[in-house]
């Protein structure tokens, strides 16, 4: 009877690899390359040929089942990206780190955050002390704003001029090497009446970084052209602004008229002119806000009071 040979039936495992060892095909072994271990089938016979090689399988061995690369992570907060060849671990950041994009990899870096925190300031003299981490500030300063101007006459409708608005400067400041700054905010005119032309506005100022006048006055009813105040300058800062100008009254005019309109500083904020015959929005209307001009008098009645300066630094980590 004939014999026929049908070779193995089964594959044989041979355990590790052994680079003295003659492998037949059909043999299967462990072997591990570059740090990942897998399992190949022997193709050829073959003797002092590893497996595989970088990753790549020799021609007497084929890949039965391929390892995969073991995590590099070592630490709770680790974090794997692709490296040049390979994936890679990047160790935990501290505290308060953000994670950036260098060249070609990931990193931590500081957090440049963005806006953080304001801090305001009303009339009177004060100090900025810069809080904890910041870096940039913006400051916005701006003058007060002048009061209107009286009407002057007991007897004759006269309306005052408006006073004008304070000035208003812009600027964004490297915060890196400031600790404290002193701020100046200037008060508001105070509201006259009778024939007198007003109270002008007080200048505000960041220390020696900029500055920002008041608001001027105008003329009182009873002084022939009756303008209002010019509005008030700026210098030092990224953008100097000008404060508007108040409006106009009038000398012995119609009863339905109205003394002028205060200035509006930056912020808005002008206030009414009195109106003749008794007609008016109310005393508190009459006043600037936030730097800008007082509304101008009817006759006896009292002109609205410019409003204060006001400083606001907004801050950026």
């Amino acid at each position: 009877m004939a014999t026929i040979d049908l070779g193995k039936i089964k594959m044989v495992w041979r355990g590790t690899y052994a680079g003295g060892t003659a492998y037949v095909p059909d043999d299967v072994v462990e072997y591990t390359d570059t740090a990942i271990t897998s399992s190949y089938i022997c193709t050829a016979n073959t003797t002092g040929n590893a497996p595989s090689s970088g990753g790549t399988a020799h021609a007497s061995w084929a890949y039965m089942a391929k390892g995969a690369a073991g995590s590099p992570t070592t630490t709770r907060g680790d974090i794997i990206y692709r490296g040049a060849s390979a994936d890679a671990r990047l160790a935990k950041g501290s505290a308060g780190q953000v994670l950036k994009m260098g060249a070609n990899d990931p990193e931590w870096g500081a957090d440049i955050g963005g806006f953080n925190s304001i801090q305001t300031f009303g009339a009177g003299s004060h100090t900025y002390t810069k809080p904890a981490g910041i870096t940039k500030i913006k400051v916005t300063c701006t003058g007060a704003g002048g009061s209107g101007s009286g009407g002057a006459s007991t007897s004759s409708l006269d309306f005052g001029g408006g006073g004008g608005a304070g000035g208003t400067a812009i600027e964004v400041l490297d915060a890196t090497s400031i600790n404290t700054v002193s701020v100046t905010v200037g008060t508001g005119g105070a509201g006259v009446s009778g024939s007198n032309n007003g109270n002008a506005g007080g200048a505000s100022s960041f220390g020696s970084y900029h500055s920002a006048t008041g608001g001027g006055i105008g003329r009182h009813g009873n002084a022939g052209y009756i303008i209002g105040g010019s509005g008030g300058t700026s210098t030092g800062g990224n953008i100097n602004m000008s404060g508007q100008a108040g409006g106009y009254g009038s000398d012995n005019a119609n009863m339905h008229l109205a003394g002028g309109v205060g200035g509006a500083s930056y912020w808005g904020g002008g206030g009414l002119g009195e109106a003749g015959n008794g007609h008016g929005a109310g005393a508190s209307a009459n006043d600037g806000k936030y730097g800008a001009g007082g509304g101008g008098a009817c006759n006896t009645g009292t002109s609205g009071a410019g409003g204060d300066g006001f400083v606001l630094v907004e801050e950026f980590k």
